[in-house]
């Protein structure tokens, strides 16, 4: 019996310290995410998500499921460039252990700099994104430029 109980034990340890050290492959999972629309490869990165992915863009109306995502990006993938994010500075919270995690990204893109945030799942053993949230940064002080700009015709 102790036998059993110490294997279970170190078993136990053993599966923590694996889930413990999954951030470096999250972290490789968000850059072929980001490389994927580089790459213009549909398939690997729509595959990435989770059936019940939203995405939050950077326009008002941008609010979509992901069947309503890849249709509007399909056009684009399709012409063999989608767009090109670089992610740094990516930080990651929450308990892998528990299947959720959820991240933050300061994000290189041809709008300048960019924030992204999620939330990914592991569902069946495996990570998929659930939810990324796209921002432009803009300054404090700018903040009303902007809003005339936005109100502009």
């Amino acid at each position: 019996m102790k036998k059993l109980l110490l294997l279970g034990v170190i078993g136990l340890l053993a599966y923590t310290q694996k889930e413990k050290n999954v951030y470096p492959q999250l972290d490789d999972f968000m850059d072929e995410w980001h490389k994927a629309a580089t790459d213009a490869n549909f398939e690997k990165y729509f595959g990435a998500m989770h059936a019940d992915f939203n995405f939050l863009g950077t326009a008002p109306g941008e609010k979509w499921d992901k069947a309503a995502f890849a249709a509007f990006s399909k056009p684009y993938f399709d012409k063999g460039k989608a767009w090109d994010f670089t992610a740094s500075n990516r930080q990651w919270y929450g308990d892998t252990t528990s299947g959720i995690v959820w991240f933050d990204e300061d994000l290189d893109t041809w709008m300048e700099d960019c924030r992204g945030s999620g939330v990914m799942q592991k569902i069946e053993g495996e990570w998929k994104l659930s939810y990324y949230n796209l921002t432009v940064l803009i300054e404090n002080e700018k903040i009303k430029e902007f809003i005339a700009l936005r109100k502009a015709e």
